[in-house]
């Protein structure tokens, strides 16, 4: 195939335009769409209990069984636990960690980012996560938290910490929080937005 097409694909080669594929006769065939599950956050405390520790592998659990990434800090505690989750039942976990290392990520997580942002890099997780469920819950999953209430994105509690000032609503079934999240995100993805809209 000769090279140097406008658009940066080899002259002849097929290419998407839209959810279109383009193949040279100029034909028009339906385009195959990449699967994008829907993202769910998870917050909490960087050390969990027993307790916690199960709630938190079950929220993990629950979102693999629906085909959901989960998407968290990367760390211990009730990260540990939601990613250990997700990987037992074959999901994948994105892991936004704080540091440079990829080798710091909890053993669950399947993709570790590092983000060399420190603490800053709460932003990410909530900023990627279309719905997040907090868990217990520390001084970061405050600030998390908070991001959520002063974005806009939907946030549910299962055993949180959070405090009445977050009026959020809350299930002490780990599977309802997650049930009730995919239903949140679900809703998010299916509103109607500006093309220059950023959320």
């Amino acid at each position: 195939m000769a090279s140097g097409g406008r658009d940066g694909y080899p002259l002849g080669a097929p290419r998407l335009r839209g959810r279109r594929l383009i193949v040279p006769s100029g034909e028009r065939v339906p385009a195959v769409e990449a699967r994008r599950p829907l993202r769910i956050g998870v917050i909490g405390s960087a050390n969990a209990d027993a307790e916690i520790w199960a709630v938190a592998l079950a929220v993990g659990r629950a979102l693999a069984r629906a085909e959901a990434l989960l998407v968290c800090g990367g760390g211990g505690g009730v990260m540990a636990a939601a990613a250990e989750g997700a990987c037992l039942e074959g999901g994948e976990v994105l892991g936004l960690l704080p540091g440079d290392d990829p080798g710091a990520a909890a053993d669950g997580v399947s993709i570790p980012l590092p983000t060399g942002l420190g603490e800053a890099r709460n932003f990410l997780v909530v900023r990627a996560a279309e719905a997040v469920i907090a868990v217990a819950g520390g001084w970061g999953t405050l600030n998390e938290a908070s991001l959520c209430m002063k974005i806009g994105r939907p946030l549910v509690g299962v055993r949180d910490l959070l405090g009445e000032r977050f009026e959020i609503e809350r299930f002490e079934d780990p599977a309802a929080a997650v049930a009730r999240a995919l239903e949140l995100a679900t809703e998010r993805r299916s509103e109607p937005r500006p093309a220059h809209a950023i959320r």
